[in-house]
């Protein structure tokens, strides 16, 4: 890809099997008309890095540095829970940023807290709360809640998680005329002894994944909000991955806070060569 200044180096991080590539680029190294396109070129598993998502990270004016987020198929979105806390230890490795930090997405301003391989991050105020609407799939009766986190998503409790079709079902809920014209990351959610387990289709990944912040968020609200949960709520990954939502309530009961806490590793460094761009 012409004008992009190569070789770039990158590092591979996991937040909970999320994977992500996360680049420094404070000093330019991608147009901003290339972006998308280099993100979805990268992110291709077994013929370049291969990731869930993109970051890059750049100056910000009112924090210590902001982001552009891309989702493996290149799009763009405006927030994403374990890639934030990816981010926040990354930029304090880096020395971009203090243990505890602020940085910018298009979801608003996030709080980090870096400790060791654990990191804390303050959620966007939640909104768009929906409880108990039945959307038809497949000639049946499916009930939905929804919340938007950052990102929109659908929470669907199940009696047997393991048993549910979360790609099948979930693209066809992801793309439904009722979260129509951006669509919906969906979560499956089935409750255990000590919590719950939680299972995700994610927009933009177009799969199940490993886990996704924004949803454990999403589910951990819809169950504290019917009266199955009190904060804190474990929910348990798809990776087998334990992450924990702090909730606390502001005036009339609106959750006022979500906190998201678990593991942020780093995988590996390297360099991205003009080979991992071969389309």
């Amino acid at each position: 890809m012409k004008n992009i200044h190569l070789p770039i180096p990158f590092w591979k991080m996991s937040g909970a099997g999320n994977d992500f590539i996360v680049i420094d680029h404070r000093q330019p190294l991608i147009p901003k008309e290339r972006m998308a396109d280099f993100a979805r070129l990268v992110c291709r598993r077994k013929f370049s890095v291969g990731a869930d998502g993109l970051f890059l990270l750049e100056p910000s004016a009112r924090a210590d540095f902001q982001w552009r987020f891309f989702n493996a198929d290149g799009s763009e979105a405006e927030m994403c829970g374990n890639g934030a806390r990816c981010v926040a230890r990354f930029a304090y490795m880096q020395g971009i940023a203090a243990a505890r930090m602020r940085f910018d997405t298009l979801a608003g301003i996030v709080d980090a807290t870096v400790a060791d391989t654990e990191v804390t991050i303050r959620m966007p105020p939640p909104h768009s709360f929906r409880f108990d609407r039945q959307v038809e799939v497949a000639g049946q009766l499916v009930m939905v809640h929804s919340v938007d986190t950052g990102v929109p998503h659908a929470v669907i409790f199940v009696d047997d998680i393991d048993a549910v079709d979360a790609v099948g079902l979930g693209r066809q809920i992801r793309h439904h005329p009722a979260f129509a014209p951006a669509g919906t990351n969906v979560n499956f959610v089935g409750r255990t002894e000590g919590g719950f387990r939680i299972r995700t289709y994610e927009r933009g990944v177009e799969d199940e994944t490993m886990a996704c912040g924004t949803g454990v968020a999403a589910g951990a609200l819809i169950a504290a909000a019917k009266g199955l949960a009190d904060s804190a709520v474990d929910m348990v990954t798809s990776g087998g991955i334990t992450l924990t939502v702090h909730l606390s309530s502001g005036q009339d009961a609106d959750v006022a806070q979500v906190m998201l806490k678990g593991p942020a590793h780093l995988i590996y460094k390297g360099e991205l060569t003009a080979e991992a761009l071969i389309g």
